[in-house]
Parts: C-alpha cells; sequence; structure tokens
C-alpha cells in the first residue's frame, strides 16, 4: 500500500504543497478550496436536481424508497449521475486526495446531506470502519496500515453553507484519537429526529444518539475548541472521518436550504464492504447487488472490491 505523499508536477495541478500536506495532517482537514466558480455550481445544481428526481438507475432507489429509507437513497447517485460521476473524478478534488492517499484512490460512497429550516445539528462524531450502524465494518485498512483508518471525506458545498443554516465545524487535530467505539454500534428511533437537545445546542444524527458509542460515558465533547466552515457554493473541504465533525442547526431564518455533497475515498488497498451483501442502517436493509466502487485515479490490482465502470444515465450498470 502506497502512503507517501506525491511531489506536485505538471500533470498534477492541485497537488499538495509539502506545507499543505503538513498542514492537513496536523489538523486533519484542508480548504475550502474552490471546484466550481459560484455560478456555475448554482446552474448545475438548478438542472441536476430535476433529473435526480428519476430513480429508475439509482441502485438502491425502489429498495430504499419502499423502505422509507431517505438517508439511505441519498447514498451513490454518482452511479447514475453524469453530474455527480464526474464530479467525483475532478481534478481539483484527485489531486488533492491523491497526496495524501498515494496514487491508487477508490471512490467507495457518495451522500447528500440536505439540511432544511429548523433542522438539529449533525451531532459530534467521528467514523473509522464506519460500523456505527449495523455493528460491521464497512470499510477495512490492511492490517499493516497501523497508522491510518476512516476514509478522506471531500464535503463539497451546493448551496451557501454558514452558521445560520447549519454548516460544517470541526475540532482541529482530533483526527488521531477515536472517543467512539463503533463495534458498540447504536440504535435507531426515528422519533428522535430533530427532538435532541446536547446542552443548549439541537443536535442529533439521523435517529441515532453517537454518546452509545462513547468510550468513556462521562466524557462529552469540547465545544470551545469547534471551528465553523462557512463555504460558498462550489467550495469544498477535505477532512479525515475520524476527524471529529458536526454541524450547526439550520436556524430558520432562512427558507433556504444548506445542501452539501460528500465523496468517500480511500486506498484501492481498503477492502469495501468486506464480507456483506447489504447495507444495514437506519432501520432498515439494501442489497449492494449494484453497488460497485469506482477507481478515481490509478490503477487497482486487488481482488477484494467490486468495481463498477462510470455509467450514465440510462445505461446499465457493470460490476466487476
Amino acid at each position: 500500500m502506497t502512503t507517501e505523499p506525491i511531489t506536485p508536477g505538471a500533470d498534477r495541478t492541485f497537488a499538495l504543497s509539502p506545507e499543505e500536506l503538513a498542514r492537513f495532517r496536523e489538523q486533519g482537514f484542508l480548504g475550502p478550496f474552490k471546484v466550481y466558480e459560484i455560478e456555475e455550481m448554482k446552474d448545475a445544481w438548478r438542472k441536476e436536481r430535476l433529473a435526480l428526481m428519476d430513480r429508475s438507475m439509482a441502485v438502491y432507489g425502489d429498495e430504499a424508497a419502499e423502505s422509507g429509507n431517505t438517508n439511505i437513497s441519498n447514498y451513490d447517485r454518482h452511479l447514475d449521475s453524469t453530474f455527480l460521476a464526474d464530479h467525483i473524478c475532478r481534478q481539483e478534488i484527485v489531486d488533492r486526495v491523491r497526496s495524501v492517499l498515494g496514487p491508487d484512490v477508490l471512490n467507495w460512497r457518495t451522500e447528500f446531506f440536505p439540511k432544511y429550516p429548523g433542522d438539529e445539528g449533525t451531532d459530534w462524531h467521528q467514523a473509522d470502519t464506519f460500523a456505527n450502524a449495523s455493528g460491521q465494518p464497512q470499510i477495512l485498512w490492511p492490517g499493516d496500515a497501523v497508522h491510518f483508518g476512516g476514509t478522506i471525506t471531500v464535503w463539497t458545498a451546493f448551496t451557501e453553507a454558514n452558521e445560520e443554516n447549519g454548516c460544517l465545524q470541526f475540532m482541529p487535530g482530533t483526527q488521531q484519537s477515536m472517543f467512539y467505539d463503533e463495534t458498540k454500534r447504536m440504535h435507531y428511533f426515528p422519533e428522535r429526529i430533530n427532538r435532541e437537545r446536547k446542552g443548549d445546542v439541537k443536535r442529533g444524527f439521523f435517529g441515532y444518539d453517537y454518546r452509545e458509542l462513547q468510550i468513556d460515558p462521562e466524557w462529552s465533547p469540547d465545544e470551545s475548541k469547534a471551528v465553523s466552515m462557512v463555504m460558498r457554493p462550489g467550495e469544498a473541504i477535505m477532512f479525515w472521518s475520524t476527524l471529529m465533525h458536526a454541524s450547526h442547526p439550520h436556524s430558520g431564518n432562512t427558507d433556504e436550504m444548506r445542501l452539501g455533497f460528500a465523496a468517500r475515498y480511500v486506498p484501492t488497498s481498503v477492502r469495501v464492504y468486506p464480507d456483506t451483501e447489504e447495507i444495514e442502517e437506519y432501520g432498515g436493509r439494501v442489497s449492494l447487488e449494484k453497488y460497485g466502487a469506482v477507481l478515481v485515479a490509478g490503477e487497482n490490482t486487488y481482488t477484494h472490491n467490486r468495481l463498477v465502470t462510470r455509467t450514465t444515465r440510462g445505461h446499465a450498470f457493470t460490476v466487476r
């Protein structure tokens, strides 16, 4: 597995400089940085949001819709959307990710994160294996990767993201120590949504409570260390999923939704959805039959992951 930084070159315009890489390793995040011009993003999303209403080719479309799993139905729309398929391969993103992960990189999941007027803030959390909901790891790094874990998330603002409408918050430097034990497994109660409070802030986690996973039941996140990530449409931020992160509540002072799109990346050596045929989250299950990770850079010399060729709307999936 390659984890050494890649030297910026003429063919890698957006590769991290040594200073940026050092800052990323220290703080656990980098950005915001521009992926699209503001008007370019607004125009693209205005068109794409209508196209995404057609779920006929979505990998979890019918299954997720029938079970009411709107969270899972937000997953992996890059597999049926040309715009999102192009987005996860944008050089502005992939060059930066390769600087940390090495030359051979998979995108293994994407998710939409809408926040509507009055919605709760997302609770402080970390993700290493993403086993928090099912108790089964969704990603596993090889045994020799003792200093690595989690995934690199690139969160792109499709709309304005600020403290009023629920922008991200980070606690810099917390990516090296896990405060949660994901093997404990959380319990899903949809009636919790928008009804939880953590101190003076309305915070929850889509029907889950991250306090169930705390290694120390008496511990609580130190909110004084929080930094808000204010972003314009078309900007992105890159961070380790093990970095302590959350989001502000949507104040309701504006009727505009805040929308983020998270693309998650790992080296090809990482096993994705190991020994499982389903995603189990949010009180339901969906099949991985049509799922495949996407090779966004380099080559794949491993056989442990299912890969999918990039598709466009209306074409059949090719999983191999």
